[in-house]
This record gives C-alpha cells, structure tokens and sequence, in this order.
C-alpha cells in the first residue's frame, strides 16, 4: 500500500486523534481512509443527481423545441411534487 504523508490543522489532528482514542478506529490510517472512502462516495453521488438533473434539462428542451409545453406553472408543478412525496413517506 503507498504511503503518503499529509499535514493537518490541529482541529483535524485532534478529531483524528479523538476518534482513534474512542476505539472505533485502529489507527489514524484507518481514520483518513474511511473519511476519503465517504468522500468518493459523496462524490459519486453528486455526479449521479448531476447526470440525471442534465438528462432531465436535456428532455424538457427537446420538448419545448417540439413545442410541448406545459401550461402548469413552476408553482403548480413543484406542489405536485411535494404532494407526491408526501404520499411515499
């Protein structure tokens, strides 16, 4: 495994160290390494909604180029998504 050396803020070191001393971690390693996996994963998952909010654009200018169009405002359509929501909760 490479190694790699990193310089931290002491807010950063003691969260490090307080994390390691709560036994929930071996060592600070496994600290850094379990913060890094959390962020590609937080990563991924903003690519993904990025990727499905610019397909959706993309459809709703197809359609406005075909001039399909809703007559519902943004209001109406936002309260229908929030009702939606609701309902699955």
């Amino acid at each position: 495994m490479p190694t790699m050396n990193v310089s931290l803020s002491a807010e950063l070191a003691a969260f490090v160290d307080a994390e390691v001393a709560s036994g929930q971690y071996g060592s600070a390693s496994e600290v850094v390494r379990d913060g890094l996996r959390r962020l590609l994963h937080e990563k991924a998952v903003r690519e993904g909604k990025a990727a499905i909010l610019r397909r959706e654009i993309g459809h709703g200018l197809d359609q406005a180029r075909a001039t399909r169009l809703s007559r519902r405002s943004a209001a109406d359509i936002a309260a229908a998504v929030r009702e939606r929501s609701q309902r699955k909760a």
